[in-house]
């Protein structure tokens, strides 16, 4: 289904975010029968509906706002909302056609689009895949769950699209090139169990890719395609035969492309990260050994991500780093990793989605350095008490993010490092993952010891 396939139909939005106001503007000058909104969180997160959007498409909230669901031929689902809404269940079980903007855009798009998913990775391959494409003289639009929504996107010869499980649920179009960079159970709550969340993941690439990108690394992810999509063209990277790092120098099989200090990003990870890129350079048919002085030469210029392991310097010598892309205990361990060779406090907990910390657990059991854990609402204290017995572990609860840090500065020793990499998701306390970041920095600033 294609945003011109809603000419003359009953049309709702459902979520009045920036992927709903997004659907609403996309969709009016298509020519509906009728266009509504629907909001049925009103709460401290609900955004104004303005009076320009009011004329496109009336808001219902209330009791009325699942009347005017199953009055809709379509429903345009936001990313928002959970496969497990009750409303959801009940508009599925009475046959409703639901859809989302990422699956109208898409079918229009799949051709010249590059779709990345992931539980971790995603957002800095899917910078990396747009960085390196614009540098290999293929000019394209980033977009999806970072950046500008797909309905938002400017005309473009090519699209790398971020995608999460929430965009990946409706889709019945692949995109040309797909790639999942890893799989771990997350976001149990929105799709139901970690069965369907990998279901929902791997959705991306149910629909005819001309290429699967994968890590050999990422094991669950391989496994998973084999028993659910088996005989996809998939492109495997990370071995001596394909896209690899040995001897501190990126390869492609026995041939040099550049060396490791080309990339700027901290991790194994993100070495990973850009294997990845690569392949998926490869696929969408850039020849990558001739392309590799100027893809050395664009690395240079890239520095990762806003809130992905962000450094920020302090006058008292500790470096904070801003991490909230982190929503997962895989992503925190792979940030904690990163910075062993200083004396680290780290600020884990947030949305408590009931998410599985023992791999965490097993981490800190393993170090052999000592680190400071401070607990955050809400998971903070659930993420704690797995850690207290811990020898190498010192542990603190606090009541805030704000808290957090004024914590950090009195228990981090000289030059060492105040990680924020909650492992869980922003929502509940913040709008999203740079809401955080702002509450982070500022907290930083304002518990600052006076100058002199």
């Amino acid at each position: 289904m294609q945003l011109a396939d809603l000419r003359g139909r009953r049309v709702a939005v459902w979520g009045t975010g920036r992927e709903g106001v997004a659907a609403v503007r996309a969709i009016a000058p298509v020519g509906p029968a009728s266009l509504v909104a629907v909001d049925d969180r009103q709460n401290f997160l609900t955004k104004d509906w303005s009076p320009e959007l009011a004329a496109l498409a009336p808001l219902h909230t209330g009791p009325a706002a699942f009347d005017a669901l199953r009055a809709a031929d379509v429903v345009v689902r936001s990313p928002g909302v959970a496969q497990t809404h009750p409303w959801m269940v009940q508009l599925r079980a009475a046959g409703s056609r639901v859809t989302g903007g990422t699956a109208l855009w898409m079918a229009a798009h799949r051709d010249r689009t590059v779709g990345i998913t992931g539980s971790k990775g995603k957002s800095t391959t899917s910078s990396l895949v747009s960085h390196l494409l614009a540098a290999a003289g293929q000019p394209n639009e980033l977009g999806g769950n970072i950046g500008i929504p797909v309905l938002d996107l400017p005309p473009a010869p090519a699209y790398v699209l971020e995608l999460s499980a929430y965009q990946c649920a409706d889709l019945d179009d692949s995109p040309r090139v797909a790639a999942v960079t890893s799989l771990f159970p997350e976001h149990l709550d929105w799709t139901g169990g970690e069965d369907e969340y990998y279901r929902v993941k791997l959705n991306l690439v149910a629909n005819g890719p001309a290429a699967v990108v994968v890590h050999a690394g990422a094991t669950t992810v391989l496994d998973e395609l084999a028993r659910r999509h088996p005989g996809l063209p998939l492109h495997v990277v990370g071995g001596e035969d394909s896209f690899h790092i040995r001897d501190g120098v990126f390869r492609l099989g026995a041939e040099p492309l550049f060396p490791r200090s080309a990339l700027r990003l901290l991790g194994a990870h993100n070495e990973a990260n850009l294997c990845v890129a690569l392949g998926v350079l490869r696929a969408y048919g850039i020849d990558v050994a001739a392309a590799a002085p100027a893809l050395e030469a664009a690395l240079g210029a890239f520095a990762g991500l806003p809130h992905r392991l962000e450094r920020i310097e302090d006058p008292s010598g500790l470096t904070f780093v801003d991490d909230s892309l982190s929503t997962i205990p895989q992503a925190a361990i792979h940030a904690i990793e990163a910075f062993r060779d200083r004396p680290l406090t780290v600020l884990l907990g947030g949305e408590d989605r009931g998410v599985d910390y023992t791999p965490l657990r097993a981490h800190f059991a393993a170090a052999t350095v000592p680190t400071t854990v401070i607990g955050m609402p809400d998971s903070g204290a659930r993420l704690v008490s797995l850690l207290e017995d811990l020898p190498l572990v010192t542990t603190y609860v606090s009541d805030s993010l704000v808290d957090a840090v004024a914590l950090a500065r009195k228990v981090t020793p000289a030059g060492g490092v105040v990680l924020m990499s909650p492992a869980a998701p922003s929502y509940g306390r913040f709008d999203n993952y740079a809401h955080r970041s702002r509450v982070f920095r500022q907290a930083i600033e304002d518990s600052a010891p006076p100058a002199g």
